[in-house]
């Protein structure tokens, strides 16, 4: 259940952080309500997740596939444009995500 909530907290900070360019510096009631709306999902999803998942590996995670997937999100959607260096930098977040996780998944 912990990765089903740690998920949830995932996705809620993608939505959340595709928002905030709408919410035009939190001048926009709706988008700015629903963004942290979402980010409030996010981090008692989170709270949820850690419960069970050391506080490390959830975070490499949350964090991690977070920034992977909102650079993707920023190119297909917000007009963002992909980069060497921004392959190369999410390569090396996702790389760590993984050492970390084999590291956190062995002191178990």
């Amino acid at each position: 259940m912990a990765y089903i909530f740690l998920s949830i907290a995932i996705a809620s900070e993608i939505a959340a952080t595709s928002l905030l360019k709408f919410t035009e510096g939190f001048t926009r009631l709706w988008a700015t309500l629903a963004c942290l709306a979402m980010y409030g999902i996010a981090f008692f999803m989170l709270s949820l997740a850690v419960r069970d998942i050391p506080v490390g590996v959830a975070y490499a995670l949350w964090s991690g596939l977070g920034t992977a997937a909102i650079v993707a999100v920023g190119a297909a959607f917000l007009g963002e444009p992909i980069t060497l260096v921004k392959v190369l930098g999410i390569s090396l977040i996702v790389a760590g995500v993984l050492v970390l996780n084999l590291g956190g998944a062995s002191a178990h």
